[in-house]
């Protein structure tokens, strides 16, 4: 697979195929812990300004394309022909995975790892009721906000035991990538995905972005509408940081 350079970090060129074909084919060898993030605007920003992001996302083996200013600026980097369409939006991702393993003996084995207790729940039943031969092997919520020292541990033994080889992370940015950065050398041999708000927009607890305004790159500004408080200082930060790193790196090329 190919990469190319946005504001520093390593991009997968590829759509929902060739990352889903990735990811079977790496779930099948289980020979190691494999790491993947679907970056949009704020991971690249993140991992360009903060030393210790840009270090966690170097431990991850694919990074894809999620935000339209990345796809914008990978195409800008390849002929015509070889341009991307689409973008490999996480949630939808996650859907797509899942429904690529919705076959009679699948050896996949699906693991839900965040958020509360309930949403898992809503989770587990809308995946086993849409996918029925998907197998939900295990979930985790973990305590909120910082954890016991043991816990990992008891995270770890619970993916081991499930014996899933298909792990979706949903802590947050940038919890998650830290997670599954420092303790890849623990984890058992599976894919890990950094998924993000993927498990509250799959439980129906927070509204994904008509699709046209996802196509157009606004997706963020669906996002701020609805949850201005929480969310303007992240978009205003990391979108601006996007677009000076853009700039200069393009200036000194």
């Amino acid at each position: 697979m190919k990469f190319k350079p946005v504001i520093g970090l390593p991009i997968a060129v590829t759509d929902y195929a060739g990352a889903i074909s990735w990811i079977l084919e790496k779930a099948s060898l289980a020979d190691k812990p494999y790491a993947l993030e679907a970056a949009n605007t704020h991971v690249a920003a993140l991992a360009r300004h903060d030393a210790d992001f840009g270090a966690s996302m170097r431990k991850f083996d694919l990074i894809a394309p999620d935000g339209m200013p990345l796809i914008w600026s990978i195409n800008a980097q390849l002929p015509p022909e070889a341009k991307l369409t689409d973008r490999v939006y996480g949630p939808t991702l996650m859907l797509k995975t899942i429904a690529a393993t919705d076959t009679p003996d699948s050896p996949y084995r699906h693991f839900l790892l965040g958020g509360k207790s309930d949403t898992l729940d809503k989770l587990t039943t809308r995946f086993t009721k849409e996918f029925p031969n998907t197998n939900i092997a295990g979930t985790y919520s973990p305590p909120f906000g910082e954890w016991p020292d043991n816990e990992t541990h008891s995270i770890i033994q619970s993916i081991r035991n499930s014996r899933a080889n298909l792990v979706w992370v949903g802590l947050g940015c940038p919890k998650q990538e830290h997670w599954i950065a420092k303790n890849k050398h623990l984890l058992p041999p599976a894919v890990y995905f950094g998924i993000g708000a993927a498990f509250a927009f799959h439980a129906g607890e927070v509204k994904q972005a008509p699709s046209f305004l996802q196509k157009l790159g606004l997706e963020w500004l669906f996002r701020l509408t609805t949850e201005p408080r929480r969310l303007f200082k992240r978009y205003f930060t990391y979108n601006s940081l996007f677009l000076y790193y853009t700039l200069r790196d393009h200036r000194a090329n």
